[in-house]
């Protein structure tokens, strides 16, 4: 007895051939008006499962009325049924020797790196032995030594006092050298809006005319100082930020995670660091001047106090 199932149409096909068995089943004269041949080998419409001779299979030849359901029905078929390609499970992570002299690069998946456990660092094979990069000179990466991290943050407070010692002689020497102290302050101020660069989509009302410097380690540009208005609303850090790239100063803050190449903001009139996550407009005023510092260490509160 012959099979009744019907063949799958292929992927480039709008009918499939009927088997002997539909046939016997349902007949098969081409349900195309003015044809009605019979045929014993029909073609089903897979659009609209109509029955149709050879001349009149394909949709076009017999005007299907739900032309192109077929095809719609095998795109969204494809869209259900795919899976993306998984990405690889080999990841690498490509780092340059620590040896100084070698410019191999390790943790790649033909070249393996050798971590030492002494200097906390990774070399390629040739260098991986302490003899052959030197461990006993090197101190070990991430090491904290109760002496070392004294004398840095001796180093910053003294380089603090110093900003601070300034700051009180120059506020001194105004007092007493201005006896029109108010009028002073009134052109300063006009003299440093007239001058004064920043974004011109922040709005009048809020913004902070303020002068910006720079410590002469940080600098490596022509000018270290400028005058610049921010927005009181933005974030101590956003203001280092735009600071460092208009005096041309290297920010490496989102590089590194010790304090020796971080830069600090410096509020003169306050004597003190500011936060990078508090607002510019609850310590800085217009007239204010910020001064950029590099490996200062945490902020510290009333500075020139100390």
């Amino acid at each position: 007895m012959a099979s009744s199932k019907t063949p799958e149409p292929s992927e480039a096909q709008s009918y499939t051939t009927m088997s002997v068995g539909d046939v016997e089943a349902i007949g098969a004269h081409c349900q195309m008006p003015f044809c009605h041949q019979l045929d014993f080998l029909p073609f089903r419409c897979e659009s609209c499962k109509g029955k149709f001779c050879l001349d009149h299979r394909s949709e076009t030849a017999h005007s299907c009325p739900q032309a192109g359901a077929w095809a719609r029905a095998r795109a969204q078929r494809i869209a259900t049924n795919y899976k993306p390609t998984p990405k690889p499970s080999v990841l690498t992570h490509e780092q340059q020797c620590s040896e100084t002299s070698c410019k191999t690069l390790i943790n790649t998946p033909l070249v393996t790196g050798v971590h030492c456990p002494n200097c906390n660092r990774s070399y390629c094979l040739k260098h991986r032995f302490r003899e052959d990069h030197d461990c006993a000179k090197l101190t070990p990466v991430g090491a904290r030594t109760g002496q070392t991290q004294r004398e840095k943050g001796l180093a910053a407070l003294e380089k603090l006092k110093a900003w601070g010692a300034a700051k009180q002689k120059g506020i001194s020497l105004t007092k007493a050298t201005s006896k029109t102290s108010a009028a002073s302050r009134l052109q300063a101020t006009a003299s440093l809006k007239k001058t004064a660069k920043g974004d011109d989509k922040v709005p009048t009302e809020k913004r902070v005319y303020i002068t910006v410097e720079a410590s002469a380690d940080t600098v490596s540009s022509k000018v270290p100082s400028g005058a610049f208005f921010y927005n009181k609303e933005w974030s101590v850090g956003r203001v280092l930020d735009m600071a460092a790239k208009s005096l041309q100063v290297q920010n490496v803050n989102n590089r590194v995670s010790g304090e020796e190449e971080k830069l600090r903001v410096f509020h003169v009139e306050g004597g003190r660091l500011l936060e990078f996550s508090e607002k510019l407009g609850d310590s800085v005023q217009t007239g204010n001047t910020i001064v950029l510092l590099r490996g200062v260490g945490p902020a510290v509160p009333d500075l020139i106090q100390v």
